[in-house]
């Protein structure tokens, strides 16, 4: 991560200010990713966690709507009613948000794939209407949650301890995401247009080795193949 970040530093140097040599393309790629590290909740666990607060309030619908779309925290704490299509069931993610200093800052998510429309199911649309409609006359364009992603780290630190789950972070949710849709069969490319990726590399290096081993189900589908068109016996007169 480190190498990453100076060599972006680096390139940027030599584009704009001129440095006439970049150090950082002469040096080789340091360690890799270990991405079977990953932390993740179960949906069992995530139930569990979930339990411990009461439905409605500010952070169980925060950690609901982080669980349920894989989006960013900093996307999650951007989000403003005029993001939220009620009717369509879609969720706009078109901002980022970071507190610098004693400064809200909101600015443009992190890549261009990044904004995009997610697809919500109906019973966290309707979770997300009861918080609104409970905040009557919210303007279109504040802050569904006013509150820094220090406090919503800590506010899962205790949370943890009530449930007795194991501990993950806040971005760890993310990953908890994407590992129930791959148990449930969703594809790459879906997972990599839902969380924002710039790459479906990104997604496949990520959490490929999440999706179950195919190489039984590639056999016996050849094996399907060959009794339908009957290869087997022409080999055998053969």
């Amino acid at each position: 991560m480190i190498q990453n970040q100076l060599t972006s530093l680096f390139t940027h140097a030599a584009k704009i200010y001129d440095l006439p040599v970049n150090p950082c393309k002469k040096v080789k790629r340091m360690g890799n990713s270990d991405s079977r590290s990953l932390n993740f909740w179960t949906l069992d666990e995530y139930k569990q966690f979930i339990q411990t607060m009461e439905p409605g309030t500010r952070y169980y619908l925060m950690f609901e709507m982080l669980f349920w779309t894989g989006c960013r925290i900093g996307e999650l704490l951007a989000i403003t009613k005029a993001d939220i299509n009620f009717e369509k069931n879609q969720l706009s993610i078109n901002k980022t948000y970071y507190r610098t200093g004693m400064y809200d800052i909101i600015t443009e998510p992190k890549t261009k794939q990044s904004f995009r429309t997610i697809e919500i199911s109906e019973f966290l649309k309707e979770e997300i209407k009861e918080f609104v409609d409970g905040h009557y006359g919210m303007p279109d364009t504040e802050r569904l949650f006013p509150v820094v992603q220090e406090a919503v780290q800590h506010k899962m630190k205790r949370q943890i301890e009530l449930a007795g789950v194991k501990k993950i972070r806040v971005h760890d949710l993310r990953h908890s995401h994407v590992a129930y849709l791959i148990e449930k069969g969703v594809k790459p490319l879906l997972i990599r247009d839902r969380l924002g990726h710039k790459d479906i590399r990104i997604t496949l290096n990520t959490y490929g080795h999440l999706y179950p081993n195919q190489q039984r189900k590639i056999a016996n589908l050849l094996d399907n193949e060959n009794v339908v068109t009957g290869l087997g016996e022409e080999r055998d007169e053969c």
